[in-house]
């Protein structure tokens, strides 16, 4: 086959192989939100079943993975970089418990180039805690020099409510739960 040819069949596979990737992101695109709205209608029906005591045992396991476990300590304490896990938090222990508001205090830690007032609002807006009720914001100074690199990253934002009852039932419940389930009973 002459170069000229050679050329021009490659430019022409070239074209096409464009136009069919465009083609196939969008076909991907339009399977993987049709299964995304498969998983989330799937277990829809279980959202019928939420109560006070199952909201308790939800409180209970994402305790056990996300809180701070303190055996000598006087308060429950959870940290989260998310804010929708911070908001989960709080409204399960108010919808699990008559809670006092005055026993929430909250801690930022953040990274040295961080805005410490836009992440004291943001968290306070979060929450819901009043100024007052905020520790002062933990700067991580290892990580001066060092930019962060996500733009959206607001920092950790910690929770703690004083209650020692409750952290308590909470770490026990865990665990009941756990045992049941390992056993298989």
């Amino acid at each position: 086959m002459p170069a000229w040819y050679k050329n021009k069949i490659k430019k022409e596979n070239q074209n096409h192989l464009k136009k069919i990737r465009i083609l196939s992101l969008a076909v991907n695109k339009k399977k993987r939100l049709e299964y995304l709205g498969y998983l989330a209608t799937k277990n829809i029906n279980l959202l019928e079943r939420l109560n006070d005591k199952t909201q308790k045992i939800i409180l209970s396991i994402l305790y056990l993975g996300e809180g701070a476990k303190h055996t000598s300590s006087q308060m429950l304490s959870l940290g989260n970089s998310n804010p929708a896990i911070i908001k989960f938090f709080i409204s399960l222990l108010k919808n699990c418990y008559n809670v006092d508001e005055t026993k929430f205090r909250a801690r930022i830690q953040c990274r040295f180039d961080q805005e410490v007032n836009k992440l004291e609002k943001f968290w306070r807006d979060v929450t819901k805690i009043k100024a007052k009720q905020f520790y002062p914001t933990y700067i991580d100074k290892r990580t001066a020099g060092k930019p962060t690199m996500k733009k959206d990253y607001k920092g950790v934002c910690t929770i703690h409510y004083f209650n020692t009852e409750i952290q308590l039932e909470l770490e026990l419940l865990a665990g009941a739960i756990m045992n049941k389930i390992i056993k298989g009973r």
